[in-house]
């Protein structure tokens, strides 16, 4: 059995519907309307001990009521969650001691505390004996470069700083599971990689179990072995970084560096794009590779022209991504 199952969940609101201005406010005392929205339909997945999935869909997807069911806060219209062989909605004072949760616009320190203090606060809450405590809040500190500001308060931290002791508090009582909710918004590049390579290198020595939700693409190329997709609700895709790029990044590029100035002649379904470096003498092949075998596309160029260097590029995950969202691929 994996350890987290979800099997077929589904979750609606009700939403207040009512007329704008001052009429529409007193009609909806008088006799409320509502309507209601489905933000997930039917989604289906499981995820192994260890894994680092991430988990993504544009705004109002269902990405947040999914992991807001997956951490107990929510429950499933219809459907079952088994996540450790525990219901999170069912048994949350059991489950919650087995999960860590980060959210990047939203603190679990206390703002007017050093950091060190919240963190004494959790170990409290959560019970954890002094050896594991101390083994853990050293060992993360140090990774994560903690030292300098450990005793700052929290209002007083940059958005990197606050970010790395928000992971430590998510962390610090060894949690079997970890959900990521914007981990690194707001966080400079080497902040970024920072914690980026903390969340590695935890993956691979404690076994974590990992579910980031995310719009920075990067965290995902970087992190992640596995994406689940979800677009109005439901699930569009699941499966590996390869597999997205090899199902829907279909179109490649081959940039060419010619010896001289050459004028190409038109090749069918390749389009020819003029780059404005090396006076002209650099080029851009943009093509399907459904309609056009890059090896005969390289070996008639080579024959036919002088070049000094060229390179294949591959579609990038947050391009591809960006074409699902807006309906330019199918995804059936």
């Amino acid at each position: 059995m994996s350890l987290i199952e979800v099997s077929n969940i589904s979750k609606s609101f009700k939403v207040n519907k009512r007329k704008s201005g001052v009429t529409g406010m007193l009609a909806n005392l008088l006799v409320p309307k509502y309507e209601i929205r489905q933000a997930v339909k039917d989604i289906s997945f499981s995820i192994e001990k260890g894994e680092m999935v991430g988990f993504i869909g544009p705004n109002g997807a269902g990405k947040s009521t999914t992991i807001k069911m997956l951490s107990g806060i929510l429950y499933p219209d219809n459907g079952k969650i088994c996540v450790g062989g525990k219901i999170p909605y069912k048994q949350r004072k059991e489950y919650v001691g087995n999960i860590g949760v980060v959210f990047g616009q939203k603190s679990q320190l206390q703002w007017d505390l050093p950091v060190i203090d919240s963190l004494e606060l959790l170990k409290a809450i959560y019970r954890i004996p002094d050896e594991k405590y101390h083994k853990n809040l050293e060992r993360f500190v140090e990774i994560l470069d903690m030292g300098s500001f450990l005793h700052q308060p929290v209002r007083q931290l940059s958005l990197g700083q606050r970010m790395r002791a928000d992971i430590v508090a998510a962390l610090i009582h060894s949690p079997q599971i970890v959900f990521f909710d914007e981990p690194t918004i707001g966080v400079d590049v080497v902040g970024k990689e920072t914690i980026r390579n903390f969340i590695r290198e935890l993956n691979a020595e404690d076994e974590i179990t990992m579910l980031f939700t995310t719009h920075d693409m990067q965290d995902i190329e970087k992190v992640c072995e596995r994406l689940i997709v979800i677009d109005k609700g439901e699930k569009i895709y699941d499966g590996s970084l390869l597999g997205i790029r090899e199902k829907y990044g279909t179109t490649r590029q081959l940039d060419v560096e010619f010896a001289r100035m050459e004028q190409i002649a038109p090749i069918e379904n390749v389009e020819i794009v003029e780059l404005d470096a090396l006076d002209g003498k650099k080029k851009r092949f943009v093509f399907e590779n459904k309609k056009v075998a890059i090896n005969d596309l390289m070996n008639y160029i080579l024959q036919n022209y002088q070049v000094r260097d060229i390179s294949i590029s591959e579609p990038e995950i947050e391009s591809i991504i960006r074409k699902i969202y807006n309906g330019e691929v199918v995804t059936v």
